[in-house]
């Protein structure tokens, strides 16, 4: 009787935190819905913790991760504040706060505090579960700004956030299985910032993957800009993901809710369109209505022929780890010489 009691205690206790686990992320989708269309409340920095906390194995340290943000846009204003940028066009303002971030993501610093000096360390590249398989919270910013080294989603995902504490902008791109920095200035127009090698490259490296068909860049699959709408799009597969990952027998409810808003604000966001299918896929194989199942199916395989029509091409993790690399071994090849917008002196 008495292990009985302490078994269903455990149960309970197990169900308990599964709800209120469940309330988080209706907590984070309500935030994320709540910022489309309505760019005074769209907050980047605000969204991403939102979804962290949803996956955290205990609350996300949001005094730690803001003290540390804090630090960190302390140091860009600092970097604004004294030294020369060789850039002269009218919107050197928001060029010389993009370069700031830049530096702070990417350059080693020599800081000069009370007569002594310390060195700045820029942030790494993480080599080891890049893509969260075995971790999902390898791919957080909050476990970036504790060990100083992501990779393609948190690094991208950091600047944007303290370009978006100095009050300026930083749009997010999308590259097969890869996110990056698309900036405009007035003197170089577009140009790309990739915070994995530190370095502009050019849109052919983009190209030179081999896995970016014209035809999903003619659709916006891939190399735009994305606006705030599109942005919460990302974040909202994001979330999914993360449900996906903590609730892993779930019925798929809660993902094409996720899924769907995603898609009607980016309708050729692919990793919404595939994620939208695998679920209906989950959902057809214990569908007992071989009517329904049917008709499911039919949809499932038209999905599929869209995902194919825009331009999307499946690539492998492996042939995507090769590509990041040959940024660095290639990088003459790759770089963007004519962007001097960041040089010092």
């Amino acid at each position: 009787m008495k292990k009985y009691i302490i078994l269903l205690l455990l149960f309970s206790t197990f169900c308990i935190n599964a709800q209120n686990q469940e309330k988080l992320f209706e907590q984070s989708f309500s935030l994320l819905q709540s910022m489309i269309n309505d760019d005074n409340n769209f907050s980047f920095k605000k969204a991403v913790f939102s979804i962290e906390n949803t996956s955290s194995d205990q609350k996300l340290d949001t005094l730690y991760v803001n003290s540390q943000i804090k630090l960190l846009s302390g140091l860009c204003n600092s970097l604004i504040e004294n030294r020369f940028l060789a850039y002269v066009e009218t919107d050197k303002e928001k060029v010389n706060k993009w370069a700031s971030v830049y530096q702070v993501m990417c350059d080693t610093i020599l800081l000069n505090i009370n007569d002594k000096l310390y060195k700045y360390e820029p942030f790494g590249y993480d080599f080891n579960d890049v893509f969260g398989h075995q971790n999902r919270q390898n791919l957080f910013v909050s476990k970036l700004l504790e060990t100083h080294k992501g990779n393609c989603r948190s690094l991208p995902y950091l600047y944007k956030i303290l370009c978006e504490e100095l009050g300026t902008t930083a749009h997010l791109a999308l590259a097969p299985n890869h996110i990056y920095i698309k900036h405009q200035n007035k003197k170089n127009g577009w140009y790309n910032t990739e915070l994995t090698s530190g370095i502009f490259p050019i849109d052919a490296w983009i190209m030179a993957s081999g896995y970016v068909h014209l035809d999903a860049i003619t659709n916006g699959v891939y190399m735009k800009a994305l606006n705030n709408n599109e942005t919460v799009s990302l974040l909202l597969i994001d979330l999914a993901d993360n449900f996906n990952v903590k609730f892993p027998n779930n019925d798929g409810t809660f993902i094409l809710r996720c899924c769907e808003l995603a898609i009607q604000n980016f309708p050729h966001f692919v990793n919404a369109l595939i994620l939208k299918a695998e679920t209906i896929k989950k959902q057809i194989k214990v569908e007992s209505d071989i009517d329904k199942a049917n008709k499911m199916f039919f949809d499932l395989e038209n999905q599929y022929k869209f995902i194919h029509k825009i331009g999307y091409r499946n690539m492998p993790e492996e042939m995507y780890l090769n590509w990041l690399v040959s940024l660095k071994i290639e990088r003459s090849k790759y770089e963007n010489k004519k962007l001097n917008t960041f040089n010092k002196n």
